[in-house]
């Protein structure tokens, strides 16, 4: 593996999974501390409560990555801790915790990178429609514009969202994550535009706050890989990127109105009838990011014709039952290179295992450095193909929080006693 000297190399977490102290120190309530506070909605009714204790545990964190040689941390904000009410009075209390996080990597030669949203809504914007509503985007403005002036000149690299595509599909379309709203398509496209329009005016805000930062997104969605490495495969994939039955969970529904102001050929009729509704003076709303995060951790092998092959038994998989597929980091981080010419970081990647602590005292992590060679072995071949590619973040630092799974799940390199 051939990675340039400047390749930065971190990990990731995001704040609802780790930190805890979800009531403290004047924090708003959030849609995942009240979605967990639900009987039935999370596995054996785990809650973010406690979760890692990374808000009392930051020191200790730290301490970690310095010993595992990390040069970033990306970590995200939350929302309701600096600005309980999502749109109001912001709390000073919530900065210091993080003052304190940032203050620490700085010193000790770790970059801080910050996620502004990774899934934890304030409650109360939540009670006026949430990402249905669109007065978010201006609240989240605010927002974007409050965290980067207090950390202009200790952050200099930002991620709008997490994942739109699982905010809107699993939150208010399946309702197995928060807010657990079940709603049609046409709701949906609401809240995926106004997710768009969210992360446009965040990006705004923070190059005025802040000039010199780099602004981009954490994206997700189905990427694929050929199945056989022939020059036709290679375009089969490419063309099989976006699935019109399946475009919720794409990257070309976000990206695509970002970078073309219009959304993705061959979108379903409900997709078309929205976009002709769409004002010329919103899609001049929209800014390109300065970087794209992928967060990646399986794909889909494709024949030449692009059809979706399928997976044999036995095929290898991780704890958490996703596909063990490494050629995806090579073809579909290509793939998304190609489309939108845009650096490029992998912002998550890793896997969940069946971590133990073994009769010697230690945890033997053979199943974690296996998928990760295999991966980043294939990842090295897009810089040989000229991507952009700047840095990988593992997911993640610690086991933690997996959201509707609770802790059934590990996917930590730092292995946790719950």
């Amino acid at each position: 593996m051939m990675f340039p000297e400047n390749f930065l190399w971190g990990v990731a977490c995001a704040s609802y999974q780790c930190e805890g102290g979800w009531n403290e120190d004047g924090k708003g309530l959030s849609i995942w501390d009240e979605f967990t506070h639900i009987p039935g909605n999370v596995y054996n009714g785990d809650t973010g409560d406690t979760a890692c204790d990374s808000y009392h545990r930051c020191a200790e964190d730290v301490a970690l990555m310095k010993a595992h040689g990390i040069q970033a941390y990306r970590f995200s904000v939350s929302w309701p801790r600096i600005i309980p009410d999502g749109d109001g009075g912001v709390n000073e209390q919530g900065f210091a915790y993080y003052d304190s996080l940032v203050n620490a990597l700085l010193e000790n030669g770790i970059k801080p990178m910050i996620t502004l949203y990774h899934w934890d809504l304030p409650s109360a914007l939540q009670d006026k429609g949430g990402w249905l509503n669109r007065d978010i985007v201006a609240a989240f403005g605010r927002y974007a514009a409050v965290v980067a002036e207090h950390f202009a000149g200790r952050v200099d690299t930002y991620m709008t969202l997490n994942e739109p595509q699982c905010v809107t599909a699993l939150g208010y379309v399946a309702g197995v994550h928060a807010p657990g709203w079940k709603l049609g398509e046409p709701e949906a496209l609401k809240c995926y535009f106004n997710l768009c329009l969210a992360h446009s005016e965040a990006t705004r805000q923070i190059r005025r706050a802040a000039p010199g930062a780099v602004v981009g997104l954490a994206s997700c969605g189905r990427l694929c890989y050929p199945r056989v490495d022939t020059p036709a495969g290679r375009q089969g994939a490419y063309d099989a990127t976006f699935d019109p039955t399946d475009w919720m969970f794409s990257m070309n529904v976000f990206l695509d109105p970002l970078f073309f102001r219009r959304y993705a050929e061959g979108s379903p009729k409900v997709v078309e009838d929205f976009a002709a509704k769409i004002p010329q003076a919103d899609w001049d709303k929209m800014e390109k990011p300065d970087f794209i995060g992928v967060n990646v951790y399986q794909g889909d092998p494709v024949e030449e014709d692009g059809s979706k092959s399928p997976i044999p038994a036995g095929f290898p998989l991780t704890a958490t039952k996703w596909k063990v597929t490494p050629e995806v980091m090579h073809f579909g981080i290509l793939n998304v290179y190609r489309r939108y010419a845009c650096p490029i970081y992998i912002t998550e990647n890793g896997l969940s295992c069946n971590d133990r602590v073994y009769l010697d005292g230690a945890v033997h992590d053979a199943d974690r450095i296996d998928f990760l060679t295999r991966y980043l072995r294939e990842l090295s071949k897009c810089l040989e193909d000229g991507v952009d590619l700047r840095g990988y973040l593992q997911w993640s630092f610690l086991d933690n929080f997996e959201w509707s799974s609770g802790y059934s799940e590990r996917f930590g390199i730092v292995y946790v006693d719950y």
